[in-house]
């Protein structure tokens, strides 16, 4: 083999791997704009760590993870977690009614709304390509509980 054919050999897989590089970068930036998730859905188990943590996390924005950054009274009842289709969020009972904890979207889908109390009743609503998923939270004595659109 000549010198130039291992050179131009050489060339060629320095490109291809600094263009899969650049490929893989791009699909993680991309795949985490479009699922609004940065490093995928959470799953039940994490927001409960979360939950359970003493920091508190960023405060409640449409499109993306959200936790509520108000930090648990003394007054904060039964924390219950809820999962529709379009994503989960964690809610507390308290002696100012219901209120949100935390919401995340699942992957294809975007917080459109969210009413995070306290209050009566609040919800959050989730919007994707494969539709619409709303919960609404109530609490019934001291436990949240998910009810249907009235």
């Amino acid at each position: 083999m000549s010198r130039r054919s291992v050179l131009v050999a050489a060339g060629w897989v320095a490109t291809v791997a600094v263009a899969t590089l650049i490929g893989l970068g791009a699909i993680r930036l991309v795949g985490e704009s479009i699922t609004g998730t940065p490093g995928g859905v959470r799953s039940e188990a994490e927001i409960e760590r979360a939950l359970a943590s003493p920091e508190p996390g960023p405060s409640g924005t449409t499109g993306g993870p959200s936790t509520a950054s108000a930090a648990p009274s003394a007054s904060a009842g039964v924390r219950r977690s809820f999962a529709t289709g379009g994503g989960t969020a964690v809610a507390e009972c308290g002696a100012d009614g219901v209120r949100l904890v935390s919401w995340a979207p699942a992957q294809g889908y975007r917080v459109h709304e969210v009413d995070r109390g306290p209050d009566d009743d609040v919800e959050v609503t989730f919007e994707g390509s494969a539709g619409r998923h709303e919960l609404k939270v109530r609490c019934i004595g001291t436990e949240p509980v998910a009810v249907a659109d009235d």
